[in-house]
């Protein structure tokens, strides 16, 4: 069976019906045994490569399937990589894609005989589920690859990890903690990439919250955020925001928890949004459109969550805290949240609570986001 798998043969077609050149020595020590039906044609053996041929005029080629370095900006890193026309375009995207999956229509399927390859360095309910239920909604096939699955920087370098990925999949998105690794995975992949989450920001969630305020308050522009807690990675990306979208944001934190200084220093310079951080939370929440919250201690951070309860007293979103605000101030948090702890139960129960319309928006924003970096 060696040289059978070994020879090339060569034909051509003159006419509707194939003709073969032909030789019975290839199977001739064995060809009489056969039953007449499972007789081979007689093939004629040649040591020249394939080659076809038709009356009509074609060639046949093969091309390269290697990846090509990224061209332009197909990635989705950071917020303010895009101008506010583009965030904008992408956030109506999210609704009108939304509308159609919610009217149980199915037939819009851009994603079909596409792949990606999630990455969970941070493991998460919401986000693994609002990707890969998105993904699969508009007809492409999402893989889900664990802490244990890859190890990404520590069993295998992220480069090659990246270099890997891409040949097998037409989009990546991680969840990582340390903002290089989602630097480096862009960098080396050559196809585009989403960030699910780094320590430093969060730019789905905010995309998601976007659409969220724009559904309850009819705008972006305009109005006031106000987020009470630490400075963290979705305040970064809050300021990213602002640095392109005109909006007043307020991040009332205490002393010691401030977000980045670079952060807010860029969205300053942008002018773009008014952009104020304190230590007084009541006085902050005034006039709000929103009254924003996180947890006091993320993942990572567990070994310190006794040590911010005592730090972070007074910075509780409770009922008298959201008074202030006034009635029209809606509550929102990214979740999960530790009731009774940044934000009390009534508040998050309460009707001017749109927490769980966020999470749900996480899948409509993500579909409009994985639209625009795959050109769809």
């Amino acid at each position: 069976m060696a040289a059978i798998s070994s020879f090339s043969a060569s034909f051509s077609v003159r006419s509707d019906k194939p003709s073969f050149s032909t030789s019975p020595s290839i199977f001739s020590s064995s060809h009489h045994f056969l039953p007449k039906f499972l007789h081979f044609p007689r093939i004629f053996v040649s040591p020249l490569p394939l080659q076809i041929s038709c009356n009509a005029s074609s060639t046949v080629s093969v091309q390269s399937t290697s990846p090509t370095a990224k061209t332009e900006l197909k990635d989705f890193l950071h917020i303010n990589d895009f101008d506010k026309d583009t965030i904008l375009r992408i956030l109506d995207r999210a609704i009108d894609v939304k509308a159609l999956i919610k009217s149980g229509d199915r037939s819009f399927q851009p994603f079909k005989g596409k792949t990606m390859a999630m990455i969970f360095a941070k493991p998460s309910m919401r986000t693994r589920v609002s990707f890969e239920t998105g993904f699969t909604l508009l007809g492409g096939h999402a893989i889900y690859l664990g802490p244990d699955d890859i190890q990404m920087g520590k069993r295998e370098e992220t480069r090659d990890v990246a270099r890997v990925l891409c040949r097998y999949n037409d989009l990546l998105m991680a969840r990582v903690f340390a903002h290089q690794d989602i630097l480096d995975l862009a960098k080396y992949a050559t196809v585009p990439v989403i960030n699910g989450l780094t320590d430093y920001n969060h730019p789905c969630q905010i995309m998601a919250d976007a659409l969220t305020m724009i559904e309850h308050i009819g705008r972006l522009e305009g109005t006031k955020v106000v987020y009470v807690g630490d400075g963290n990675n979705i305040v970064h990306s809050w300021l990213l925001l602002a640095s392109v979208v005109p909006f007043h944001f307020v991040c009332a934190c205490p002393k010691g928890f401030e977000p980045d200084e670079k952060a807010v220093e860029k969205a300053r310079q942008a002018g773009i949004s008014k952009i104020e951080i304190t230590n007084d939370p009541k006085e902050a929440v005034r006039g709000a459109d929103v009254v924003y919250s996180d947890v006091w201690a993320s993942m990572g951070q567990k070994e310190e969550a006794a040590y911010r309860r005592q730090v972070f007293k007074g910075f509780q979103v409770d009922k008298t805290l959201m008074d202030i605000a006034g009635s029209k101030a809606f509550f929102m948090h990214c979740l999960p949240a530790e009731r009774g702890v940044e934000v009390t139960d009534e508040v998050i129960e309460a009707p001017n609570s749109i927490v769980f319309q966020q999470a749900e928006n996480r899948l409509h924003a993500q579909n409009a986001i994985m639209l625009h970096v795959l050109g769809k």
